[in-house]
């Protein structure tokens, strides 16, 4: 996995500073987030692994699958991946893209489980608290985790705060058996 981030890595930055120059982050962003999206695609991944296809022919069924949703500098991008072989990395430099989107911007989302839902109060309370913390303004995306006796566990980035009532038990069973 980490081999496939060192990878996309180039190629995340060099779209998001061309991005950033352009003023254009949140176009790039939905760009990048739609050839992610396509080239995810089972479909679209059997194409762009078969071997008896030419470079040049996986570039052009990709840019054609995404019609005139595509700007030129977008088609030289998938054009480029594709001439080094690399448009199965294009989800993980969508990802990382957003990475450096985010940094740029001062924000970070963290994703919430919870057994129940919060209400508007409480995830203004967390991302007040984790923003304190974090020195970022925090977008919470709340998920339900049925699995969850109550408490929560917080994610951002690779930030974990886990005060899941069953995290505080398996931390009192470690205590005990020790």
């Amino acid at each position: 996995m980490s081999e496939l981030s060192t990878a996309a890595r180039p190629y995340a930055k060099a779209v998001f500073e061309m991005a950033q120059a352009e003023g254009d982050l949140g176009g790039w962003s939905e760009t990048m987030s739609f050839l992610s999206a396509v080239a995810s695609d089972d479909t679209m991944k059997q194409a762009l692994q078969a071997p008896a296809s030419s470079r040049q022919s996986k570039s052009d069924a990709l840019i054609k699958v995404c019609g005139d949703k595509l700007s030129e500098k977008a088609h030289n991008l998938v054009r480029l991946m594709a001439e080094n072989d690399r448009l199965s990395l294009l989800p993980d430099v969508a990802l990382q893209y957003e990475s450096f989107k985010a940094d740029s911007e001062g924000t970070v989302d963290a994703i919430v489980r919870t057994a129940m839902t919060l209400d508007d109060s409480q995830q203004n309370r967390i991302a007040e608290a984790l923003g304190k913390r974090l020195n970022r303004k925090v977008n919470v995306v709340c998920v339900i985790d049925e699995t969850l006796l109550g408490g929560a566990i917080i994610q951002a980035n690779d930030l974990v705060i886990d005060g899941s009532i069953k995290g505080r038990l398996d931390k009192l069973s470690q205590v005990l058996t020790h």
